[in-house]
């Protein structure tokens, strides 16, 4: 989910070694292609440690186990684990503002996604009326990954669109991205960060030891840099409640009929 970047890709493959000697627990890296669903990914009864966002996984049944959520560093987060939607329009394009860009094509990921659709039509929705209903003449999707996103904005496919904004600001932090030829004309409302989850079968005692592992990231010495190439602080325990603003955001926006971002 966050391995934007070649960097990044291969920083988390370290912090994952890292886990694996810490913790005890032999970890295996699987490749989930962007052609197959995440749940796909989500319903596999041999996870130890995948990236799953809140807004599907307040949805499962059965849900699987929380292990830690990341903390990034960069001042915007404040020291929490949580993250924004950032609404980015091509750095070229006239638009200065959200309200520019109404009326032209809005993009997003996918519907189970919280950042490129649940917090972006969430923030829409106070922009509606009853004089206006739909904001945006197109809505373009499922784009499914934020780089899919970057791709329709620099290929002119969209005019806006969301990027989580923890993977945006990974891409920027790599010199050449082609994120740098965008630029942010909205920024959502916080909310509970994606976070690393376990199978349900995975047994209690594996758990507990990937959870103690992450979490002593944080205070790792031998871990500076990859924390540095990450724009990561460390990873707290998922607090479990705070997600249930997911679902909230959610309802508000389908009890007022407004059931995609456009």
């Amino acid at each position: 989910m966050y391995a934007v970047t070649a960097d990044a890709a291969a920083a988390w493959a370290e912090l994952f070694a890292w886990i694996a000697q810490k913790s005890g627990v032999a970890l295996e890296t699987i490749q989930h292609p962007t052609s197959l669903p995440m749940t796909a990914l989500w319903t596999r009864p041999d996870l130890g440690a995948a990236f799953m966002c809140g807004r599907p996984w307040s949805r499962a049944e059965p849900r699987p186990v929380p292990i830690a959520c990341p903390v990034p560093a960069p001042p915007r987060y404040e020291g929490a684990p949580r993250y924004m939607t950032d609404i980015v329009v091509r750095a070229d394009s006239p638009f200065q503002t959200l309200e520019d860009t109404f009326g032209h094509r809005i993009g997003y990921t996918l519907e189970e996604s919280q950042s490129g659709f649940n917090a972006l039509r969430h923030h829409l929705l106070g922009y509606r009326s009853a004089t206006r209903p739909m904001l945006y003449a197109e809505s373009i999707g499922p784009l499914h990954t934020p780089r899919g996103v970057v791709a329709a904005l620099l290929s002119r496919a969209i005019d806006a669109g969301p990027l989580d904004s923890y993977a945006f600001d990974l891409m920027r932090a790599a010199p050449g991205d082609p994120a740098h030829g965008l630029r942010i004309v909205a920024t959502t409302s916080p909310a509970p960060i994606p976070f690393f989850v376990a199978s349900r079968p995975c047994p209690q005692h594996v758990i507990e030891a990937l959870r103690t592992a992450f979490l002593a990231v944080e205070e790792a010495p031998e871990l500076a840099t990859i924390r540095d190439r990450l724009l990561l602080r460390g990873f707290n325990s998922v607090f479990e409640p705070s997600y249930d603003l997911l679902g909230a955001w959610d309802a508000e926006a389908l009890a007022a009929g407004y059931e995609t971002p456009r």
